[in-house]
């Protein structure tokens, strides 16, 4: 079995190509964690993007062209609503297609609020990690050869070795990694590597990683180690320029987006969060006797049962509201959002309200967002939540937003941060709780 890894989103397939023309053959034979109740997670029926996409495909009411240069790529992400502009492009050998991986050709790897896609120049296969709203993260290959009928197969073996781990929040899901590579793409032996978010500090953010632009210059994105070889000191390899560079025309887009991979940092981990808090209310439940659809209240389950579920649910709320996120160091935001096709496709999306603010609005001065509070709370895995788990979730955010939480990990948000969320949030958000509409206090204290 072989573990396949995005420099960045780990994504593993076991897979064998029988001749010039054939399917892949996926392995998914052995043990794979939460296969049980009450998750199921090999059973269950899904409903993430791949999922239907391929239920359209087998019934005739969508297809994939295949293009003689790009394959099903362009076709994929047109089908999935995948931006071609979300492009970020990983040089690292850390892929099971890793003998066509280079700087000359790195692997390109697109993405939207639901799906990852990740393409290797003159590769045999795409890599998908599609989210399910239930279930997280769900592993998808498509053979890149021009087929009749082309199958998405789920690949959840070897994926999930490296997908199910502390670095994922021990749930399926995927993370962004930052190594320190040789001038080949190979990895550093004996060289640090580090999971990429939003409280990375700048100076160990995207090894391996090409990165167009001005957010590329504090970071270790667009270099090689020449000496392979880490001290026996300990001391880092130093990272110095490559000498060879990708061919803009063999890609979608010319550029690696600094911003796109900026956002990409935020949204993998937030993905995670937010399957961990659905996961461990539902075992929580089960555990206690009672099923996805008893829908109890917090107070009505035992102490440590309360405690389970209320501890990733602020895990998830502090990372979605952008506790201890790294400041950018005062990048020029008006140049970054100029140079990037990406920062000016995700910021159109809104919603918006009134005011016409949007928590898709980019800062990109001192932190990503202008609002800081995550977009995926529009995503349907958020509004998937079971309780009662969701509920406490949205009343500690309220508890912020409000000003009633004047909490230290809150201390980033100014009185005008908050009160710009709550109305946004009041505009836009479906399906808030009652709780919400209530008229705020001037000058709101925190309780004791």
């Amino acid at each position: 079995m072989r573990p396949v890894l995005w420099a960045g989103l780990v994504l593993a397939g076991a897979l064998a190509i029988k001749g010039a023309n054939a399917q892949i053959a996926v392995q998914n034979q052995g043990y794979v964690p939460y296969s049980e109740a009450p998750i199921h997670y090999r059973t269950r029926p899904l409903s993430d993007p791949v999922a239907l996409l391929q239920k359209d495909l087998d019934r005739g009411a969508a297809h994939l062209t295949y293009d003689d240069t790009r394959g099903y790529l362009r076709s994929v992400l047109k089908a999935l609503h995948v931006p071609e502009a979300s492009q970020t492009l990983v040089f690292s050998k850390t892929s099971f297609q890793f003998t066509k991986i280079n700087p000359e050709h790195p692997r390109a790897l697109y993405y939207n609020d639901d799906v990852y896609v990740g393409s290797v120049h003159q590769g045999k296969t795409i890599e998908i990690v599609s989210f399910d709203p239930m279930q997280g993260a769900i592993f998808y290959l498509l053979d890149d050869q021009k087929a009749e009928r082309p199958v998405f197969q789920r690949a959840e073996l070897d994926c999930t070795q490296c997908h199910i781990a502390a670095a994922t929040r021990g749930v399926p899901g995927v993370l962004l990694r930052s190594v320190y590579p040789a001038a080949s793409g190979v990895l550093t032996p004996r060289a640090p590597q580090y999971i990429t978010d939003q409280k990375s500090p700048l100076k160990e953010r995207w090894g391996g990683w090409y990165v167009s632009g001005a957010l590329a210059d504090p970071t270790m994105a667009n270099a090689g180690v020449a000496n392979a070889a880490v001290t026996a000191s300990g001391a880092l390899p130093a990272l110095g320029p490559l000498a060879t560079r990708y061919d803009p025309a063999a890609y979608l887009t010319p550029d690696s987006d600094g911003v796109a991979l900026l956002v990409l940092g935020h949204q993998a981990q937030m993905h995670n969060l937010i399957t961990l808090l659905n996961y461990q209310t539902r075992l929580t439940l089960h555990a206690q006797g009672l099923s996805e659809d008893a829908r109890p209240t917090l107070a009505s389950l035992p102490e440590e049962a309360r405690e389970k579920i209320t501890r990733p649910a602020e895990q998830l709320l502090r990372y979605m509201l952008f506790s201890h996120e790294t400041p950018l160091g005062g990048a020029d935001a008006a140049r970054v959002i100029a140079a990037s096709p990406f920062a000016r496709q995700f910021a159109a999306q809104g919603p918006r309200d009134r005011a016409r603010r949007s928590l898709r609005d980019f800062d990109l001065h001192d932190r990503i967002f202008r609002y800081p509070c995550s977009y995926l709370i529009y995503s349907t895995a958020f509004d998937a939540l079971p309780e009662p788990g969701k509920t406490y979730l949205y009343h500690r955010l309220f508890q912020v937003l409000s000003g009633a939480d004047q909490g230290e990990d809150f201390a980033h948000l100014t009185p005008a941060d908050r009160q710009a969320i709550l109305a946004i949030l009041r505009a836009t958000k479906r399906g808030l709780p009652d709780e919400w509409r209530r008229k705020i206090s001037p000058n709101p204290v925190s309780p004791t």
